[in-house]
């Protein structure tokens, strides 16, 4: 099969794995920077020029689309999608998973656990926002901040006022959320693929920090999830339409609480933390659901 991973970075560790397997399991497997692609849009013939040529006889895409290029990263998805080139994350699903509000709305609507969350059309009515969270201490998070970027913890309730305000006053939107104090600063994140937990590590947040992000100094360790927690997982995954994603769950008092579905999910982390290849499990998917061109 002729397989592209739409990446900006060639040498990052996802992609270059990606890539790796693909070439072990005898595909032709190339990498294209989604930023560089332009898109030609006629009748029954879409097309896309990349580096100056027409790519041919794809099979199938595997996106690597990071945040600050969710807009233009899925017009080239959609591109494909009309030249019936099979996805593994589709335009739609993307473009849901970088949705906060929407995506909590929707996992909401599928009866999943969330932290309660509360979004507002910049309300003067601060004190309200703050109780809809549970009160102080809450977690505010901008609407497209990534890798723990744009997320603060605000312990008292004069310093979640001030937090707010101050978004409010610059016209940024931003997501209140009730602090699950039990959890400590870890969380979990299953990786899924194709409707299967393929791996799954508890990330701890370093001594000071409540964000237990990897790339903020955070430790990862292998878990064996529960079955309500796999349940929550996949079903996620589903609601978004998403064939590979990350889940990140807190393990609350209460059951498994869906923090975030991550389209794009790093494979670093908990490849050397499970030791599992998360790549093949990739590269197989392709496999399974791609069309190989005749």
């Amino acid at each position: 099969m002729k397989i592209v991973v739409l990446s900006r970075n060639a040498d990052s560790y996802s992609t270059s794995r990606i890539i790796k397997e693909g070439l072990i399991r005898n595909h032709e497997i190339i990498q294209v920077d989604h930023s560089k692609c332009d898109l030609i849009i006629e009748k029954k013939n879409p097309t896309i020029i990349y580096k100056g040529k027409i790519l041919h006889n794809t099979d199938a895409v595997i996106p690597r689309i990071g945040a600050s290029l969710t807009f233009y990263g899925t017009a080239v998805i959609r591109q494909f999608e009309l030249m019936k080139v099979f996805t593994t994350v589709q335009s739609q699903a993307l473009l849901h998973s970088r949705d906060k509000l929407y995506s909590f709305q929707l996992l909401s609507k599928a009866g999943l656990g969330l932290p309660k969350t509360v979004f507002t059309n910049y309300s003067k009515n601060v004190n309200d926002i703050i109780s809809g969270a549970g009160g102080a201490p809450v977690i505010i998070k901008l609407l497209e901040g990534t890798q723990g970027l744009g997320v603060v913890l605000a312990e008292t309730e004069n310093a979640a006022e001030s937090v707010i305000q101050a978004f409010n006053g610059m016209k940024i939107r931003v997501i209140v959320q009730e602090y699950i104090k039990e959890v400590q600063g870890s969380d979990v994140r299953a990786f899924v693929v194709d409707g299967e937990v393929v791996g799954a590590i508890k990330r701890q947040a370093k001594n000071g920090e409540f964000r237990s992000n990897l790339h903020r100094g955070g430790t990862a360790r292998v878990i064996q999830l529960t079955d309500e927690e796999e349940k929550a997982a996949i079903k996620a995954a589903r609601t978004l339409g998403l064939g590979i994603c990350g889940v990140d769950l807190l393990q609350s008092n209460h059951g498994p609480l869906i923090l975030e579905v991550n389209s794009s999910p790093g494979l670093e982390g908990i490849e050397k933390a499970t030791g599992t290849n998360i790549a093949e499990k990739i590269i197989q998917y392709v496999e399974k659901h791609g069309q190989p061109s005749v």
